[in-house]
C-alpha cells in the first residue's frame, strides 16, 4: 500500500503574515495546499493520503477535503511543534492503515505542489528498489562548507552536488521505527527525514527532479509559485 503524509502545521512566520499560514494562502482563487493534494489524489498508485495540519486550521482543512472532493485524504491530524513530530503524527495515522511490511510511504511539504506523476511514481519505485527515495534537483550554483565563524572550508564539486527537495520516500516500517528512536533520544528539531535517516545509518537514493520544485517559505516564492503554476495551465490550455 502506498501512503502520502503531507504536513502542513506551521504558520508562516517567515511569509511576514500574521492571518493565514502559507499553505492556505490561494493562487488563482485556490489553496496553495490543495495543489499539493490534488497531485496524489490524481496518482493512480497513491491509496492514502494523511495531513498534519496547524491545530486552529483542522476544520478549515476539512471543508477543503470536502470541496474538493478529496478523497483519498483518510485523516487530518494536529501538527506538532516541529515539523519532525507533525510528520511523526502523519506517520502513526497511516501505521494504523497499513497493510504489510511492504508499505511504502511518501513525505511531502503541504507548501511544495509542483510535482508531477513521473516524480510521484520514481519515487515508489526507488523505494521498491533501494529502500528509499529522496526528490532531488541538481545544484545551479557552487555549493561551499563553512564553520561556525564563516570560513571556507571545502568547495562542493557541482557535477555532483544536489538540492535535498520532495517526496522524501520510505518502507513505512523503517522511517517510523526511525522517528520512535529519536524521539527516544528527546531529538525533535531534524530539518527532514533525509536528514533523519542519514543520521541512524541508512544510505539514501537520489530521485533526480526539476528546480522547480520549490517550497513555498518567503514572499519570494509565493510570486515563483503563482507564475509556474499560471505558466502550466497555460500549457495545458494550448
Amino acid at each position: 500500500m502506498n501512503h502520502v503524509v503531507i504536513f502542513a502545521g506551521g504558520v508562516g512566520s517567515r511569509m511576514g503574515i500574521s492571518n493565514c499560514p502559507k499553505q492556505f494562502m490561494k493562487v488563482d482563487g485556490k489553496e496553495i495546499i490543495v495543489y499539493t493534494i490534488e497531485k496524489f489524489q490524481q496518482h493512480p498508485e497513491i491509496e492514502a493520503i494523511y495531513i498534519a495540519c496547524h491545530k486552529d486550521w483542522i476544520s478549515y482543512m476539512e471543508n477543503l477535503v470536502l470541496k474538493y472532493s478529496l478523497t483519498k485524504v483518510v485523516s487530518i491530524v494536529e501538527g506538532g511543534k516541529t515539523g519532525q513530530l507533525s510528520i511523526f503524527n502523519g506517520l502513526c495515522e497511516a501505521e494504523k492503515n497499513k497493510k504489510g511490511d511492504d508499505d511504502i510511504v511518501l513525505i511531502h511539504d503541504g507548501v511544495r505542489p509542483i510535482i508531477d506523476d513521473e516524480l510521484i511514481s520514481a519515487n515508489i519505485e526507488s523505494v521498491k528498489k533501494f529502500s528509499n527515495g529522496i526528490s532531488s534537483a541538481p545544484a545551479i550554483e557552487t555549493i561551499i562548507l563553512c564553520d561556525k565563524e564563516g570560513e571556507v572550508k571545502q568547495v562542493e564539486d557541482r557535477s555532483v552536488s544536489f538540492y535535498a527537495k520532495a517526496p522524501q520516500s520510505f518502507f513505512l516500517n523503517d522511517i517510523i521505527k526511525c522517528h520512535r528512536k529519536a524521539l527516544d533520544e528527546g531529538i525533535v528539531d531534524f530539518i527532514d527525514s533525509c536528514s533523519m535517516m542519514s543520521h541512524y545509518g541508512m544510505r539514501m537514493h537520489v530521485v533526480p527532479c526539476s528546480n522547480d520544485n520549490i517550497k513555498v517559505t518567503t514572499p519570494k516564492d509565493y510570486y515563483q509559485l503563482e507564475s509556474l503554476i499560471r505558466y502550466k495551465q497555460d500549457i495545458n490550455d494550448r
